[in-house]
């Protein structure tokens, strides 16, 4: 979702979360994975398969 350009209100909504858990879901992600910034996060899940450009 983050790569499709939806902020986190938007994905809260979407799975009926928190905005404040998205949020904390993200960072936790970042951390895990050493990225620093959503351009990182969003080219890791381009080269991991996570995701296609494609539409």
């Amino acid at each position: 979702m983050i790569a499709n350009g939806k902020n986190r209100r938007g994905i809260a909504s979407a799975l009926g979360i928190s905005p404040k858990t998205v949020a904390a879901h993200r960072e936790n992600i970042l951390a895990k994975l050493d990225l620093k910034n959503t351009a990182e996060l969003v080219a890791h899940a381009l080269r991991s398969g996570l995701f296609s450009s494609e539409k």
